[in-house]
């Protein structure tokens, strides 16, 4: 273990600057994924800076009807709240389906957001990963890449985004309200909080360093049955091969992609009259086997079919 120094915050915006002007801070919410990276000495932090005390535990109503869930809101807490089964049930859904009860028990809503890839190679230091080392290149595209992605990727880095939580928030149209280093409040969609890989696959979000999460924003719950599917090898991982997440009629994907991935080509195929194999086709004609994947296509292409269907009959509506 390597050292690191360690305070606990007790206001919003000194919890930032002191992240905003340390390279080597982190903020340490639940832990769950941070401490396991420091254990495997992948995260090497210098500092830690405590968000547990924060006033950034509640889940209210907004005005607009939606809701606004703290960032250190527990899975399990946002999971079992009564409005979010009954409004947002594909939130619910896929908290569900990640990890363990004790997991969600501590991780939270900004920390779900955050967490890094599953990929075998960026938690192997042996093997070079340009997530861990950036110039390094990347194992997987010739390795073993069954669960890489199949949309977004890149030469760099064909690794897949974790959370599930985050996918049912991109079918949602969720938005994310931050903290800047300067002090401000913006907000963004969590569609967009996320990167593809590019040259950079290293820089995972569009958050500025130090840049804190203060909340997540559903907008009104919208018409039609909520669904989220998710296929693994088996039940007990918490890790997926993949993940369909449909609101009426918007879909996201699970582990294909650097980032939840919005199926705007889908969507598009739906409202034009298209069926649900139609649309789930036009999404995946764009998808990309990097050799030992290949079957996600058409997994994918099952989940979301079989998705649209039971969400068309209004399961959770």
């Amino acid at each position: 273990m390597r050292p690191f120094t360690y305070e606990r915050a007790t206001d919003l915006a000194a919890a930032v600057k002191a992240v905003a002007e340390n390279p080597g801070a982190r903020f340490l919410a639940g832990g769950t994924n941070l401490l396991d990276l420091m254990k495997l000495d992948i995260e090497q932090p210098t500092h830690l800076v405590d968000v547990n005390r924060l006033p950034l535990s509640a889940i209210e109503d907004t005005v607009e009807g939606g809701l606004r869930i703290g960032a250190m809101v527990t899975n399990s807490h946002l999971a079992a709240d009564a409005r979010v089964r009954a409004r947002y049930s594909v939130l619910t859904q896929s908290i569900v389906s990640g990890g363990s009860g004790q997991l969600r028990n501590k991780a939270t809503t900004g920390g779900n957001l955050l967490q890094r890839t599953r990929c075998a190679y960026f938690y192997d230091t042996s093997k070079p990963c340009n997530k861990r080392h950036p110039g390094s290149g990347c194992s997987a595209l010739e390795g073993l890449n069954r669960n890489s992605a199949i949309f977004g990727a890149s030469e760099a880095c064909i690794a897949t985004h974790p959370s599930d939580m985050a996918v049912a928030l991109t079918a949602l149209d969720a938005q994310v309200e931050t903290v800047t280093p300067q002090g401000a409040t913006r907000t963004l969609a969590v569609a967009d909080l996320h990167r593809l890989p590019g040259d950079t696959p290293h820089i995972e979000t569009n958050l500025a360093p130090g840049e804190l999460i203060a909340a997540v924003i559903l907008p009104p719950a919208a018409a039609g049955g909520q669904v989220y599917q998710k296929a693994r090898d088996r039940a007990s991982y918490a890790g997926g091969l993949a993940s369909v997440a449909v609101v009426g009629t918007k879909v996201a994907f699970g582990a294909v992609a650097h980032k939840p991935w919005r199926a705007e080509k889908a969507e598009a195929a739906l409202a034009a009259g298209a069926s649900a194999v139609e649309a789930a086709h036009a999404e995946l004609a764009g998808a990309r086997d990097n050799g030992k994947n290949g079957f996600k296509i058409a997994l994918v292409a099952r989940m979301t079919v079989a998705a649209l269907d039971e969400a068309k009959q209004g399961r959770g509506a």
